[in-house]
């Protein structure tokens, strides 16, 4: 039997950080709220709120919190990664990808594959191509590009750990500079493809900050947001990099795809600041009720997460259904209406959550004795995994019948072919590890 938040909260050990879970339930809050926000759906299709109102577009400074959750990740994965070693004492590498993997990956393969059966009856139905429909199978994947990234940071932990343990800082600044190094190549030398290898150096470099937390070393966290801050902005007004810390349609450079300087000077601003409020988040979290909410909401946070879009665009399909009119997007009717949208969302949302939430609930990992290959295995796995999922981001829904693809690293993929990866690798890595339980930290 599932254990209630109350019992969850009631088990929580003193020296649990407890501001790290209120941190991931935040960002991935905002990011819902955000995606909310910036769909500006018409008769017309599916436009960005921020392309409309280019003002807007300083606001993804404060909300563009992506790189607070991939903090909160490297703390985590620190932990969990270290607590194994030594309960186990023995090569744990596939142990840990299975108990860190399993709350992410059931829930989004469900996810998956429920989109790809719907997807498929709308085809067979001859009605996928355009509209809200076509739009919705080509948008409801790509948030997973996140969880990609995320399965990547996962497998990175234990070498990028060992180089935090020797190294520390000159870790960060490490992964760092070779970020910048990247841009260089590109905007001064226009190096072709370059620009792809920011999608490891500046997530990791991000995550390596977790590291640094989880060991107490972000000792001014005041000087790490200044310094992010004003790096962003010197970079955004004198150098070749865009306002928007989300990416906007028809831009030539995007600050997200691929991440640049500019998105890691961001997400050191963000962690800098998010440091700062610890201490006085402390005591509020120390309050039951308070507390309680948080775990309730951690037990449920990555299945919202991938429900949520499914379930803005069910709320803008109840409309046409009932044949309201949709208001020019940006227009005084349609900001008007974004409060009564946001509240049938969470009520959608909130019904997506009851559906699935059993697929996010925790499962003993195991660990103990296990085979030679077990650590190749686990790796072949997660790699399977992040490429099929990434793909699948890229690809979308649509056109599952007449073989759409889409290039991922220099090879075309189909979303068949991206869901068979996934799948196979989640595979493999459940059945790396060996059979006996137990109970892992952080």
């Amino acid at each position: 039997m599932t254990a209630s938040a109350r019992d969850l909260a009631l088990a929580t050990p003193p020296g649990r950080d407890r501001y790290v879970d209120l941190l991931r339930v935040v960002s991935l809050g905002t990011v819902i709220g955000g995606h909310w926000l910036m769909a500006a759906v018409s008769s017309d299709g599916i436009g960005n709120l921020l392309a409309l109102v280019p003002a807007l577009q300083v606001l993804t400074w404060g909300l563009q919190v992506m790189p607070v959750f991939f903090f909160v990740g490297g703390f985590s994965h620190a932990l969990s990664y270290r607590s194994l070693a030594r309960r186990s004492g023995t090569s744990v590498y596939a142990a840990f990808l299975r108990a860190r993997l399993q709350r992410l990956l059931r829930p989004t393969l469900v996810f998956v594959l429920v989109w790809a059966a719907a997807a498929l009856a709308v085809q067979l139905a001859g009605r996928g191509d355009g509209g809200l429909t076509g739009a919705a199978l080509r948008l409801v994947t790509q948030p997973l590009w996140f969880i990609g990234i995320y399965l990547a940071m996962v497998a990175f932990t234990p070498p990028l750990l060992k180089l935090h343990e020797r190294h520390g800082w000159a870790a960060f600044a490490a992964l760092a500079a070779a970020a910048a190094l990247v841009d260089v190549l590109r905007f001064a030398f226009g190096v072709p493809y370059v620009e792809f290898l920011n999608f490891a150096l500046v997530w990791l470099a991000v995550h390596q900050l977790g590291f640094l937390r989880a060991d107490g070393r972000i000792r001014r966290p005041a000087v790490l947001a200044a310094a992010g801050l004003a790096g962003a902005v010197l970079l955004v007004a004198y150098g070749p990099y865009p306002l928007s810390m989300v990416g906007m349609p028809g831009e030539k450079v995007s600050n997200m795809a691929p991440p640049t300087l500019a998105l890691l000077a961001h997400g050191m601003w963000l962690v800098g600041a998010v440091q700062l409020l610890a201490r006085p988040a402390a005591g509020w979290l120390a309050r039951p009720r308070v507390w309680r909410g948080v775990v309730a909401a951690n037990g449920v946070a990555m299945t919202a997460f991938l429900w949520h879009l499914t379930a803005m665009l069910g709320v803008y399909g109840a409309q046409l259904a009932l044949g309201l009119d949709l208001p020019a997007p940006a227009g005084a009717a349609w900001w008007a209406q974004v409060p009564v949208r946001i509240l049938a969302a969470t009520a959608l949302t909130a019904v997506f959550v009851a559906l699935f939430r059993r697929f996010e609930a925790p499962a003993a990992p195991r660990t103990g004795p296990a085979g030679t290959a077990a650590g190749p295995v686990a790796a072949l796995g997660i790699t399977l995994c992040l490429l099929g999922v990434l793909g699948l981001s890229m690809t979308g829904l649509g056109g599952l019948l007449d073989g759409h693809s889409a290039t991922l690293i220099a090879f075309p993929v189909t979303a068949p072919v991206a869901i068979g990866m996934a799948l196979a690798g989640a595979l493999l890595v459940e059945r790396s590890a060996p059979a006996r339980s137990v109970r892992l930290g952080g």
